[in-house]
């Protein structure tokens, strides 16, 4: 998938676990794992702007676009 979720940078900046994460979000531990290893097909912008609020972040902080090479 060319959109890359980067959590985990977000996470070792804020020393903080998914756990604690998940918990101040809102949202599952299992939940948001499929979001930081790149297995979800959609996000809600109120996630996003919970894990920005959460993070101290932008939402650009946590996503990016990786092109893969392939052509459309």
């Amino acid at each position: 998938m060319p959109i890359v979720v980067d959590i985990d940078v977000m996470l070792a900046r804020r020393k903080m676990s998914v756990g604690e994460l998940a918990d101040r979000v809102g949202i599952t531990p299992a939940n948001l794992a499929v979001l930081k290893n790149g297995r979800a097909k959609a996000v809600r912008f109120t996630t996003l702007e919970a894990l920005c609020e959460v993070l101290e972040c932008q939402p650009g902080d946590l996503l990016h676009w990786e092109n893969n090479g392939e052509a459309d």
